[in-house]
């Protein structure tokens, strides 16, 4: 027996004002922009269309229709069992990053491929490149050690011709580098955005997920389903999250003159005093919180600069001036 329509509020007041997925999703427009979508969709006991999150196809769907339907990408397909991420999220991380940009600009985003960013561990999915050159104009570096994925986003961006010339990637070959090898010391970067391994080992990853399928669908699993895929390497690490933002802090300095904001993904709440500790360590001279809220979860980016205030306007001024 259906349960009674629920009302939904008009917008999910979590995501940025700027975040185009807002408004609960049109299926109806989602459907006709990409077909492939129509046979996940169905009413759900509340007497909602829905798609069933727990299926790794039907988010795959999902996203390929919102992808074509906000960011004009037509082709967009990732190796089976790698990150699909919720794309929501994604966008708000943008949007967030770009509003701190905005801080040293009279509160103008700046806009254009003058604008360059690096997105540490890029994926197969290429996404973060995808809205932040759709939305902004900004071109990207991405960056990863796993072979496979930097194929799989450079197919994306060679068969969507609006990514062409916007977004670069590059090998980084060793495990325990993060910027040497990828950036020289020549080269300005703007924006430094990561999404690092949340997990520690393979049973908290596992762990979480069996967590999160019950808080999307209400069902409780045996083994995890892994509807939003990832490989090791997107999961998890040694010492996990927390130890990855430590090494991303100290490595940071050796670039301090050369990027103006780095930012990292904080997803535990319990991970953040350390994370500023860290960046308080390797040197910084100024950090800032950026408070997510999305879905069942709520998490943050921490953001830091090595930057003086006069280094920061010197900056804006040669890089970002009539560029908003």
């Amino acid at each position: 027996m259906a349960e009674e329509k629920r009302e939904h509020p008009k917008v999910k007041s979590g995501l940025h004002p700027k975040n185009k997925h807002r408004e609960r999703y049109d299926f109806k427009a989602l459907v006709e922009k990409s077909p492939n979508l129509a046979p996940f969709v169905h009413v759900n006991k509340f007497q909602d269309e829905s798609i069933d999150f727990s299926n790794a196809a039907a988010v795959l769907a999902l996203n390929q229709a919102l992808l074509k339907s906000y960011y004009n990408i037509d082709f967009w397909e990732i190796p089976e069992g790698y990150l699909c991420p919720p794309i929501p999220g994604r966008a708000d991380y943008i949007h967030h990053v770009a509003e701190l940009l905005s801080t040293s600009n009279d509160k103008k985003i700046p806009r254009g491929d003058q604008i360059k960013c690096l997105d540490i561990g890029v994926g197969t999915n290429c996404v973060y490149p995808i809205i932040g050159s759709q939305e902004y104009g900004w071109s990207f570096v991405g960056s990863d050690i796993d072979e496979t994925a930097l194929a799989s986003a450079q197919q994306i961006i060679d068969k969507n011709e609006v990514l062409k010339g916007l977004v670069e990637l590059r090998h980084q070959n060793r495990d325990k580098w993060i910027f040497r090898g990828v950036l020289t010391k020549e080269e300005y970067v703007d924006i430094v955005i990561c999404n690092p391994p949340f997990h520690a080992s393979q049973f908290e990853a596992e762990t979480a997920n069996l967590r999160k399928v019950k808080n999307l669908t209400g069902k409780k699993l045996s083994k995890p389903v892994l509807n939003f895929g990832g490989q090791r390497k997107e999961l998890w690490c040694e010492g996990g999250e927390e130890r990855f933002i430590a090494d991303f802090a100290r490595m940071s300095k050796e670039f301090a003159n050369s990027c103006f904001w780095f930012t990292t993904l904080v997803s535990k709440e319990s991970h953040v005093r350390d994370a500023i500790r860290a960046v308080k360590q390797a040197g910084a001279n100024e950090f800032r919180i950026l408070e997510l809220g999305h879905g069942n979860k709520s998490s943050r980016i921490l953001a830091w600069t090595f930057l003086s205030p006069k280094q920061q306007k010197l900056w804006a001024g040669f890089r970002w001036k009539n560029r908003s």
